[in-house]
C-alpha cells in the first residue's frame, strides 16, 4: 500500500446522527496495519519509524505535529509506547475499532512468532546445535543492553542532577536490593520536588522539534476522530476495561486455585504492565529477579535466551514475558499437561500485558491536552526516565555475571544485597562473543539483528568445535 491510495476525508467524523465514520476507509487502514505489524523490528525507536513512514510520509494520512503530539503524551503511559502509538493513531482514523485494529494488529506477529520460537526451545533446547545458538545469542544480549544503557542516558541525562538520579537507582538496586517498583515511584516523587524548587534540572525537552516539518497530511487535523470527555464515557471505558483485563486471571483463579502458578503469573505481570515506564528494559530486571529467584519459573540462563529470541521478532520487547510464562508453566504445569500449560500462561500473560494499553490510551486520549501542559507532571516523568537508566544499567549487570561466569554467589550483609561472580570460572567464549557484539554495536552500528545472527554463527562454531565454555 502506498499513498496512491488516497483516503477519503469526510468534514466531520462524527455527523449529527452520533455514527462515528472512519477518515479512512477501514479496510485501507487493516491493510496498512498489517503491513506495519510486519516491520516492527529494531525496538520502540524503529517501530515508531516505520510508523511514521507509512502513516505520515507515505500514505500521510497523519501529519508530523499530530503524530508527535500522540508520542508524547504515550511517552507519558507505562507500557510499549510504540504498540500504545499505533493505538492512538489507529483511534484517530478509525475511531474505537480502529485502535482495537491496530494495537492488535501491532502485536499479533510477535506474539505467534515468540510462541512458536518458545516451543522450540523448550523441545530442542538441548541439542547442540540449539545449545550453541543461544549460546551465541546470550552474550550479544549483554551488548545489546549496554546500548540500551547508552541511547537512552545520552536522551535523558542533561545534567548533573539526572545522573545523579540514574546512579542513584544503579545503586539502590545492584548494592541494597530496593525493589523496582519503590525506585520507579521515588524516582518520580523526587522529580516532582525538584521541580517545585529548580524547575529547570528537570524540565523535559518539548519533543516537538520539527513538529512542522514532513509533508501535507491529506487529513485536516480537525477531520480526525474525537470524542468529547465526560464522565460516564470515561467510566464506561473503565469498566469494560478492567473487566477485560482481569476476566480471564479470575476463569483462571475459579479452575486452577487462587494459588496456582496461572493466578500467580496473571497477577505479577498485570503488576508489571503498570509499572514498565522507559521502556522494557527498566521492568525487566525486576521481571527476572522475580520469575528467576522468588518463583523459579526459569533460570537466569534461561532468561537472557529469551530476550535474545525476543530481539529477533517483530513487536515490543516486553513480550519477552510470554516467554518466561512458557517455560514458568512448561515446567510447572499442574493439572495440566506441559505443552498445554505453556500455550494457556503464555497467552494470559499476553493478554494482562497488553489490554492496559488499550485502557489507557481509550481512557486517556480526550484528557491528552490537559496531561501535555502538566509541567509538574512531566518533571516526575523526567526524573523516573533518569533513573530508568540506572535500572537499565543494573539489568546489564544481572545479564553479564550470569552469562560471562558459570559461579555467582548472592552475598548480603545488614543493607547489602549483591550478586558477586566468581572470577575463576570465567568463560572465554562467552567473553569474546560479547566483546565482539559491542564492537559491531558500538563501533560499526550493525543493526541488532545483524549482530545476533553473526553472535549466533560464533556460538554454533565454537559449540561445534567443542570449545569450553560454551
Amino acid at each position: 500500500m502506498t499513498s496512491t491510495d488516497p483516503p477519503t476525508t469526510p468534514a466531520d467524523p462524527t455527523p449529527p446522527g452520533g455514527e462515528v465514520r472512519d477518515v479512512v476507509p477501514l479496510a485501507q487502514a487493516v491493510r496498512a496495519w498489517f503491513v506495519i505489524s510486519l516491520q516492527t523490528f529494531g525496538g520502540p525507536a524503529g517501530q515508531i519509524a516505520v510508523m511514521q513512514h507509512h502513516l505520515v510520509d507515505e500514505r500521510r494520512w497523519i501529519g508530523q505535529q499530530r503524530f508527535l503530539h500522540a508520542l508524547n503524551y504515550c511517552m507519558l503511559l507505562p507500557g510499549p509506547e510504540a504498540q500504545q502509538l499505533a493505538i492512538y493513531v489507529g483511534w484517530l482514523l478509525n475511531g474505537l475499532r480502529g485502535g482495537l485494529i491496530a494495537g492488535t494488529l501491532f502485536v499479533l506477529p510477535g506474539v505467534v512468532a515468540l510462541l512458536a520460537l518458545s516451543a522450540v526451545y523448550v523441545g530442542f533446547g538441548d541439542t547442540t546445535v540449539v545449545t550453541a545458538l543461544f549460546a551465541g545469542l546470550a552474550p550479544a544480549v549483554v551488548a545489546i543492553v549496554a546500548q540500551a544503557v547508552w541511547r537512552v542516558g545520552s536522551r535523558a541525562l542533561t545534567n548533573r542532577v539526572l545522573v545523579g538520579f540514574a546512579v542513584a537507582a544503579f545503586l539502590a538496586l545492584a548494592v541494597f536490593g530496593v525493589p523496582f517498583p519503590i525506585v520507579v515511584a521515588a524516582a518520580g516523587v523526587a522529580g516532582w520536588a525538584l521541580h517545585r524548587r529548580r524547575p529547570a534540572l528537570v524540565t523535559a525537552g518539548g519533543g516537538q522539534g520539527g513538529a512542522k516539518d514532513g509533508p501535507q497530511p491529506l487529513i485536516a487535523d480537525d477531520a480526525l476522530h474525537h470524542d468529547r470527555p465526560s464522565a460516564r464515557r470515561g467510566l464506561t471505558i473503565l469498566a469494560v476495561g478492567l473487566v477485560a483485563w482481569f476476566t480471564p486471571v479470575a476463569v483462571v483463579a475459579a479452575l486452577t486455585g487462587a494459588g496456582s502458578l496461572y493466578t500467580q503469573q496473571g497477577l505479577f505481570f498485570s503488576g508489571t504492565a503498570v509499572v514498565t515506564f522507559g521502556g522494557a528494559y527498566a521492568v525487566l530486571a525486576f521481571v527476572a529477579q522475580r520469575a528467576v529467584e522468588h518463583y523459579g519459573w526459569l533460570s537466569a540462563g534461561d532468561m537472557v535466551r529469551g530476550l535474545a529470541l525476543a530481539e529477533t521478532t517483530p513487536g515490543p520487547l516486553i513480550m519477552v514475558v510470554q516467554f518466561v510464562a512458557f517455560l514458568g508453566a512448561y515446567h510447572h504445569p499442574g493439572p495440566l499437561g506441559p505443552w498445554t500449560a505453556g500455550v494457556v500462561a503464555s497467552l494470559l500473560t499476553t493478554w494482562v500485558t497488553f489490554v492496559p494499553c488499550f485502557l489507557f490510551i481509550l481512557l486517556g486520549a480526550p484528557y491528552v491536552e490537559r496531561l501535555r501542559g502538566n509541567h509538574a507532571l512531566s518533571a516526575a516523568l523526567t526524573g523516573i526516565t533518569a533513573a530508568v537508566v540506572g535500572v537499565i544499567a543494573d539489568l546489564g549487570l544481572y545479564f553479564a555475571v550470569h552469562t560471562l561466569f558459570t559461579g555467582v554467589r548472592e552475598v548480603t550483609a545488614g543493607p547489602l544485597h549483591l550478586l558477586v561472580p566468581a572470577l575463576a570460572t570465567i568463560r572465554p567464549v562467552p567473553v569474546v562473543i560479547a566483546v565482539v557484539a559491542a564492537v559491531l554495536i558500538f563501533r560499526r552500528t550493525w543493526p541488532v539483528l545483524r549482530v545476533l545472527g553473526i553472535s549466533a554463527a560464533l556460538g554454533l562454531i565454537a559449540g561445534l568445535a567443542h570449545l569450553p565454555g560454551v
